[in-house]
């Protein structure tokens, strides 16, 4: 076999993901793994030129809801068109395996519900061509992608598996249920699973408004689960839970369960509205734990939680109203007649806003930003559709309705929910820079009608340390070997996230001075003619995959080398 390379990129100034400072360098890659970080003098088969380019390893996101998508895409956008190489789905402890066929309506009542995906989308679109978790490895084994996968065993489904009516009822699990549970979830993990996730989260509901079934779920029924996955002897729990008054006992469950198991565990933190303070205590509690020796990582995301609101969106500020019943069943062109009546205009804001939760949710204008074309996710507070109300003296709800209705109806207001209790995202600088937090979190595949923050890893990359006008920045190396290495690592794969001589070959290779992401867009391209919002980057100069180009300026390529992860082969 010849030693030339399959690809040069040269010249490039690699990240390499250690967080080491920066060099100049080219990288060759042969047979799909990285073969030089030297100056190559052999030709490649094929070469990039990359002078004046940032190469870094491909993004590790682990937090992602792809389940549904990945039965029947390739593409796994807008994660892999925003330099995301490596991602993990089935968090949250929703998913769709095991599964009995009475149970397919569940599921997708519990993925519409907790996760934003709509239930005529999933009901088109999933095969359910498995019913055991390695049956449901097993398809995704016979897909192609533009990303490499991995998957988690979800709590729900094995709750709704083993118990039916009764653990979506949330009714306790007998023994021989949790012994049932416990034989799934090592059964899965055997086949391939990189953990298994639970949800403790009330705001976590079904489409017809239930807790999750996993909500208030015994200590006994976790303790058999992590018993089970303990004996595999890989993997990770993945939690999301309430804190508040509760914080001392829900930690304490959770320390209970990384003690016993000895498995790491990683869980959900966020700046809540209502508890500002609390993430400190919990990232305490969880350097606590690692001085003990336990693995606990929070999982942070970089910028807010946040919806985003549009007359073409599943969100607006006039939801709630007596008027928009007449506009729900149109489409965006049917609305814009309606909605550009000034007749039509005086009659909806002369209404109520719906119930005072709706108005709470939909219609906080010191809460509520407008979007313009390169998006702002730190905006000022005095911008807010409140402050401008104020400062023009105008009702703030025709000016979120004119805002709205720019662009041909597609203008979007932008509501950050967490991590913005102060008016800027100070408590995100501070868990950037914790050792015991992971970047994850941005649910790709998941609340497709109302955020889309699956371009977090890229946003983190321009707004932490180039961007960012309201408070210090972070250093690029260490970005990158957040969204690289550490994430590849906390998954327990050791052939990936750096730029090194032996690693796969997951690059990426970035105008650094010219990445900006652009303005989120609707799009109606999922089974049964369902919408989603996309957002690209312009920026990414290509996205590289196992030595293959993927994605090149912003456009797909023909190939599509990536696979199901199986952890622990």
């Amino acid at each position: 076999m010849s030693d030339r390379p399959d690809l040069v990129i040269r010249g490039g100034t690699i990240a390499d993901g250690t967080g080491a400072p920066m060099f100049e360098s080219d990288v060759a890659v042969l047979d799909g793994k990285i073969s030089a970080v030297d100056k190559v003098l052999a030709s490649g088969r094929e070469e990039v030129d990359a002078r004046g380019f940032l190469v870094t390893p491909g993004f590790v996101d682990v937090h992602t809801h792809y389940d549904a998508q990945a039965t029947w895409a390739s593409r796994l956008t807008p994660s892999s068109c925003n330099g995301v190489t490596t991602l993990l789905m089935g968090n949250c402890g929703v998913g769709f395996a095991p599964v009995r066929p009475e149970h397919h309506d569940m599921l997708i009542s519990l993925m519409e519900g907790v996760e934003d995906i709509p239930e005529v989308v999933m009901r088109e679109g999933l095969p359910w061509d498995w019913a055991s978790f390695p049956d449901y490895l097993d398809a995704l084994s016979r897909r192609s992608y533009d990303v490499d996968i991995g998957t988690q065993v979800p709590h729900a489904a094995l709750r709704v598996f083993v118990m039916g009516e009764r653990g979506a009822r949330r009714e306790d699990a007998t023994p021989d249920d949790c012994e049932a549970m416990a034989k799934l979830a090592a059964e899965g993990l055997r086949a391939g699973a990189f953990g298994f996730s639970t949800s403790r989260l009330l705001q976590h509901r079904t489409a017809e408004g239930e807790p999750i079934p996993s909500y208030g779920a015994a200590e006994a029924e976790l303790v058999a689960i992590v018993d089970a996955a303990r004996q595999v002897g890989h993997g990770w729990l993945q939690w999301v839970g309430d804190y508040g008054p509760q914080i001392d006992e829900e930690f304490g469950l959770l320390t209970r369960l990384a003690r016993r198991s000895g498995l790491p565990v990683t869980l959900t933190l966020l700046q809540k509205n209502s508890f500002p303070d609390q993430w400190r205590d919990l990232l305490a509690r969880i350097e606590a734990a690692n001085a003990e020796g336990l693995k606990v990582t929070g999982q942070i995301r970089g910028r807010p939680t946040s919806t985003l609101m549009g007359f073409e969106l599943s969100e607006n500020p006039f939801l709630g109203c007596p008027s928009w019943q007449e506009l729900a069943p149109l489409n965006l062109a049917g609305r814009l007649k309606i909605l550009r009546d000034p007749s039509f205009r005086a009659r909806i804001l002369s209404e109520p806003g719906g119930t005072p939760a709706q108005q709470k949710r939909l219609r906080d204008w010191d809460w509520l930003f407008q979007f313009d074309d390169v998006p702002d996710y730190e905006p000022e507070p005095e911008t807010s559709i409140g402050a401008m109300a104020r400062r023009h003296k105008k009702d703030p709800a025709g000016l979120a309705y004119d805002i709205m209705l720019q662009n041909d109806g597609k203008g979007i207001l932008y509501h950050p929910m967490t991590n913005y209790t102060n008016g800027d995202m100070s408590a995100v600088f501070e868990m950037l820079g914790h050792p015991n937090t992971l970047i994850g979190l941005g649910d790709g595949g998941a609340h497709v009608g109302i955020m889309c923050d699956a371009t977090d890893m890229a946003h983190t990359l321009t707004h932490w340390t180039r961007d960012r006008r309201r408070g210090p920045k972070r250093q690029v190396e260490d970005m990158v070997r957040r969204l690289t290495f550490a994430n590849a690592e906390a998954m327990g794969l050791r052939d990936r996230g750096l730029i090194q001589v032996g690693m796969q070959a997951d690059i990426n290779i970035i105008d650094y001075d010219g990445l900006k992401l652009r303005r989120p867009e609707v799009v109606y391209d999922l089974p049964a003619g369902g919408k989603r919002i996309l957002q690209q980057s312009d920026g990414f100069k290509a996205t590289i995959l196992k030595g293959e180009p993927v994605w090149r300026d912003g456009q797909p390529t023909d190939a599509l080398p990536g696979r199901l992860l199986r952890a622990g082969s």
